[in-house]
């Protein structure tokens, strides 16, 4: 897939900034945001909520959010 200039930016999971799924790692990624602030939100979200609702929302992003494709420079 090719981005042309001009072209709105796309969401999506990242291949560098992975601890899990490379879910929030893309999240920051999109939002031009260190990966590792958008992990310690969700860590103290998932705290302040019991767990279940943040990781039943990371799993839901984790399906509809596609995986980055491979760039010919990442092939090499």
């Amino acid at each position: 897939m090719v981005v042309e200039a001009g072209s709105p930016e796309r969401l999506y999971r990242s291949r560098d900034n992975r601890v899990v799924a490379g879910v929030l790692g893309g999240v920051g990624e999109y939002l031009n945001v260190d990966p590792v602030a958008v992990r310690a939100v969700y860590v103290v979200l998932a705290a302040l909520s019991g767990f279940f609702p943040p990781l039943v929302a990371y799993l839901i992003l984790f399906f509809i959010i596609p995986e980055k494709p491979e760039t010919k420079k990442d092939a090499v």
